[in-house]
């Protein structure tokens, strides 16, 4: 015999309830789950459950050759594919002990940091609709417009642009493109006013963002979170200063590190703005460059077949969402033996573990939609 106990009227509101937020909503950027345990109104545990756009990208890098891999590095963050491409890129040079001509390094340069400014103008205009104000998206999709016609025009590809080779790029510019390039970067600093005043500047936007959502320094180095997320809880740490790779040594008096120490929603959203304002400073100095480079190649000559010599090595970059990162071993032959990828949205999403419990439920996509993430490079 076997004795059930049915919990009646009151007993049933001191059970905590799991709400499932996704894995399709309007709030998670891409196919994420958060499992969240609420007492209440509010969170008492939450659970990001990932994985459910996994494609097994590091395996298929060894079944693919190194002219092949980077097609396949381009696509995890699809807002940042010229950057995903440059790192994959590097490490293999780094294999090769080989150099990359001086103007296909100032090309890289310009290029990452438009690439930069494309991913965040993406989360400014979108930020705002998911707390309920639509304007800012129209705005932000003008500008990205602007920017990807020229990246469109040097490269073929409106979001994968595939214009990374080993030894440098895939070819040089078109005629006239750097005077193209310039004028559409200064018409899109001039509207980024946009963003200053109808965004940043508004009450409603500024009362539900900030003090909310609060990344300690500690919890930021507990998870490896990076790039404007880490930044904005305090911690000054960017691979363009810190590590420069391409041209940043050069560009050290222009490039500026934006930090906040509040690390709430505001601050995170700020460092993204301003970071973007500077992203536009860093093009118009490569620009200024580029035009003092003479003719030159851009890209280097290679063998037929192309293999790597035994050993390993490391590359990270300051991709826009973080640090990513490509560990490559060779084993000698034209494919990797293990190509192990570090994305920045991987890390930072383990952080709502700490950062929702304790918060509304009215505050769960003030602070989801402010990480910044791409679920395809969590899930890779």
């Amino acid at each position: 015999m076997t004795e059930t106990t049915v919990g009646i009227g009151g007993a049933a509101e001191s059970t905590d309830m799991v709400l499932n937020i996704g894995p399709q909503h309007p709030s998670t950027h891409g196919v994420l789950r958060l499992r969240l345990v609420l007492d209440g109104e509010r969170i008492a545990a939450a659970e990001p459950v990932v994985g459910y756009m996994h494609r097994g990208a590091e395996k298929l890098f060894e079944a693919r050759d190194y002219r092949q891999i980077v097609m396949l590095a381009n696509r995890h963050d699809w807002l940042s594919a010229f950057s995903n491409e440059l790192g994959v890129v590097m490490a293999v040079e780094r294999m090769l002990g080989m150099e990359v001509p001086e103007r296909a390094v100032w090309m890289r340069t310009l290029l990452a940091e438009l690439n930069r400014v494309l991913n965040h103008l993406m989360f400014l205009g979108s930020y705002p609709l998911e707390l309920g104000g639509i304007t800012p998206i129209f705005h932000a999709f003008r500008e990205r417009e602007e920017l990807q016609a020229v990246m469109e025009e040097i490269s073929g590809g409106r979001m994968h642009y595939m214009f990374n080779r080993v030894g440098g790029l895939k070819e040089d510019l078109p005629a006239g493109w750097l005077g193209r390039a310039r004028a559409a970067i200064a018409d899109v600093r001039t509207r980024m006013d946009v963003y200053d005043k109808l965004v940043h500047g508004n009450e409603i936007f500024r009362g539900r963002t900030r003090g909310v959502g609060v990344l300690s320094a500690e919890a930021v180095h507990a998870y490896g979170v990076s790039g404007p997320i880490a930044r904005a809880s305090g911690v000054d740490f960017d691979l363009r200063r810190d590590e420069p790779y391409l041209a940043y040594g050069e560009l050290q008096d222009v490039l500026k590190v934006v930090t906040r120490t509040e690390g709430d929603c505001l601050a995170r959203f700020e460092c993204l703005l301003d970071q973007t304002h500077n992203s536009l400073d860093l093009a118009v100095a490569c620009l200024d460059r580029m035009e003092e480079l003479p003719p030159g190649p851009v890209n280097q000559r290679l063998p037929k077949v192309l293999k790597a010599p035994e050993g390993h090595t490391y590359a990270w970059t300051e991709n826009p969402l973080g640090i990513n990162g490509y560990y490559l071993v060779s084993k000698g032959e034209k494919t990797p033996y293990r190509l192990k990828l570090r994305s920045a949205s991987y890390n930072n999403i383990q952080a709502l573990a700490v950062l929702l419990p304790g918060q509304l439920v009215a505050d769960m996509v003030s602070i989801l939609g402010s990480l910044f993430f791409v679920v395809g490079d969590i899930d890779k």
